[in-house]
């Protein structure tokens, strides 16, 4: 996906301004929200533990989308 020179790139950036959004519903105590960061990259965290976040390179994103709208993290 992302090479090691974007990875660390992506994690050298500051997100302090970053705006965060999470999806309606769920309890409201413990969320996954989501940061859009620039070209393209997306920041994740739980609203539990702010401190620690994981970004992914566009690619990562959108390969991981796409596996979900496809359906491969389905339990069966």
């Amino acid at each position: 996906m992302g090479t090691q020179q974007e990875k660390d790139e992506l994690y050298a950036m500051d997100i302090s301004d970053a705006v965060w959004e999470s999806a309606p519903g769920g309890p409201e105590d413990e969320r996954v929200e989501i940061a859009h960061l620039p070209g393209g990259a997306v920041a994740m965290r739980n609203s539990k533990d702010p401190e620690t976040v994981l970004r992914y390179t566009e690619a990562e994103w959108r390969a991981f989308v796409l596996g979900a709208r496809d359906g491969e993290f389905d339990i069966m």
